[in-house]
């Protein structure tokens, strides 16, 4: 390909006011990656091995956690490695690879919060039908279809990028993003400013549908105390979850395009990360915190742990008190 003959590294400069805080910012960034590991493997193991969790609700925020996974894949091991290193490059395909990995997270988070919406306005709104429309058949299938249309939608995405003739290799970002690529092409980039566009308009929509399922599940509940209750314990979570990741997405996306360049880059960088940092430490938090079942089964998991590790602790400790009494009995007997 003519592009790639032409531009095979890229250089990433966000990293290059942060010379003199690179250990610090090396160590909250492991630790936060080490949390976001931490917390979304423990809800996704907590749902497979419990099988009263094995209900829509649950399985989809066994979903949101590991897409939360791969997601922050695309970004930590290589954000953690820049910050060690004195160059901060990648290569074209790897350039093409973590945007791909980064904004198709963000577009499956949208997709997977708008399927958990959904399945909230059934359970509320229409209760009765709920066992006969929410079926684990019809859920795995949604499911699969929600990650099919953020994959294929920025599959079309990159094969544009791809076929663009660069003139240029400076990213002025932490990471690569396709606004930032296209911005390097010699030629002009309509067909892919209204691919992009359509996307957007796309998951918009997916944001517009969270919020006028949570209207119509917000105006039911006001009509039953009993609704209000369901309420506060599962949507309430769905809802801080959904509306953290629409405004940080919209946001990334909206300064990425029409942003002031006068901002100092370690504003830029926090603005550049927001979404794909905030919300995979806050959901699973907001999640295991509020939703009751996998709170309990979280919390009785690590009780019977401390429990076990005391419990070998004290028959250790017994059996050497024991071994203590005997060697002192013999030695009695012996003198």
């Amino acid at each position: 390909m003519e592009n790639m003959s032409i531009v095979t590294m890229f250089t990433l400069s966000g990293l290059n006011e942060t010379v003199d805080h690179r250990v610090t910012l090396f160590s909250l960034t492991l630790m936060s990656y080490c949390v976001i590991l931490l917390v979304n493997v423990t809800l996704i193991v907590t749902v497979i091995l419990n099988e009263n969790l094995h209900e829509p609700m649950y399985i989809l925020l066994c979903n949101l956690c590991f897409n939360t996974l791969y997601g922050t894949a695309g970004f930590y091991p290589k954000f953690l490695f820049d910050l060690l290193s004195k160059e901060h490059t990648i290569s074209y395909a790897g350039c093409m690879l973590q945007t791909f990995v980064i904004y198709s997270y963000g577009c499956c988070e949208l997709s997977t919060l708008a399927l958990m919406a959904y399945d909230r306005y059934v359970a509320i709104c229409r209760p009765l039908q709920y066992h006969t429309i929410m079926t684990k058949k019809r859920l795995f299938q949604l499911i699969g279809l929600f990650w099919f249309s953020p994959l294929f939608c920025m599959t079309v995405v990159m094969w544009l990028s791809s076929t663009l003739t660069l003139c240029g290799s400076h990213i002025d970002k932490l990471y690569c993003d396709n606004w930032s690529i296209a911005k390097l092409a010699c030629a002009s980039t309509t067909a892919n400013n209204v691919v992009g566009y359509i996307v957007i308009l796309f998951f918009l929509g997916h944001g517009i549908f969270i919020l006028c399922s949570y209207y119509y599940v917000i105006r039911s509940c006001l009509k039953s105390i009993e609704d209000r209750g369901k309420f506060m314990q599962t949507c309430v979570p769905h809802l801080l979850s959904s509306i953290i990741v629409i405004f940080a997405l919209l946001f990334d996306r909206m300064y990425s395009r029409y942003g002031s360049t006068q901002l100092s880059q370690s504003l830029k960088n926090l603005l550049a990360v927001e979404f794909i940092v905030i919300p995979p430490i806050l959901n699973p938090i907001i999640y295991g915190l509020k939703l009751k079942k996998v709170r309990d089964r979280i919390f009785s998991w690590f009780l019977k742990r401390s429990t076990s590790l005391i419990m070998k602790k004290v028959a250790g400790i017994g059996v050497l008190e024991e071994g203590r009494v005997e060697t002192a009995t013999l030695d009695v007997t012996l003198g």
